[in-house]
C-alpha cells in the first residue's frame, strides 16, 4: 500500500503508551485487538449497536468499532482489564462478580467499562432522557441505570443482575 494511507500515532492504553503506524481506516477497535493485542473489548456487531467494543476513551465511555484509530492520537484509553487486576478488582468488576451479573462473560468488559462511565456521569450530575428533575442530580435508580446502559446488550440476558449490580457498587 501507498505510505499516503498510513499514519503515526500515540495511544495510552491501560498505563502504557504505545506508537503505531496505521492505515488510516484502522478502527480504534482493530487497533487495539488486531496491532496492540488488547483483547478487552470484544468484536460483536462492529456497527456500534451492541456495546461489547465499549472502553473510557479519555475518560468518557465510548464504542471502538466506530472510531477511526487516526482520531484519537494521543489518547488515553482504559480498558477493562486496564481498570484493576485479579488481586485488586475495581469495585463494578468486583460487583459484577458478587452480583453474578454475567452468563457467557462475553459482553462483561464493554459492560463494565460502560458502567463505570455512567457512574461517573451520574456523580457529575449529566441527565439522562428518564430523569425526572432536570435542577436535580441524577439518582441511582433502576430506571436509570437501565437506560444507561442501554447501549450495552447481553445475549444471555443477565440484564436484572446487571442492574443491581451497578446500583450496589460501593461509592
Amino acid at each position: 500500500m501507498e505510505a499516503a494511507h498510513f499514519t503515526d500515532i500515540a495511544v495510552t492504553v491501560d498505563g502504557t503508551r504505545h506508537r503505531v503506524q496505521v492505515d488510516n481506516r484502522t478502527t480504534l477497535l482493530d487497533l487495539l485487538r488486531e496491532h496492540l493485542e488488547v483483547r478487552s473489548p470484544k468484536k460483536g456487531c462492529d456497527h456500534g449497536q451492541c456495546g461489547s467494543c465499549t472502553v473510557l476513551l479519555d475518560g468518557r465511555r465510548a464504542t471502538t468499532c466506530l472510531a477511526f484509530a487516526v482520531a484519537h492520537d494521543g489518547a488515553e484509553i482504559v480498558t477493562a482489564a486496564g481498570l484493576g487486576d485479579t488481586d485488586s478488582l475495581h469495585p463494578v468488576a468486583q460487583a459484577f462478580l458478587d452480583h453474578d451479573a454475567f452468563q457467557c462473560g462475553y459482553c462483561t468488559p464493554g459492560q463494565i467499562c460502560s458502567a463505570v462511565g455512567m457512574l461517573d456521569e451520574l456523580d457529575a450530575g449529566s441527565p439522562s432522557s428518564v430523569t425526572a428533575d432536570l435542577d436535580m442530580t441524577p439518582t441511582e435508580s433502576a430506571a436509570e441505570i437501565r437506560e444507561r446502559m442501554s447501549g450495552n446488550l447481553c445475549r444471555c440476558g443477565a440484564y436484572p443482575n446487571i442492574v443491581d449490580a451497578i446500583a450496589r457498587v460501593p461509592r
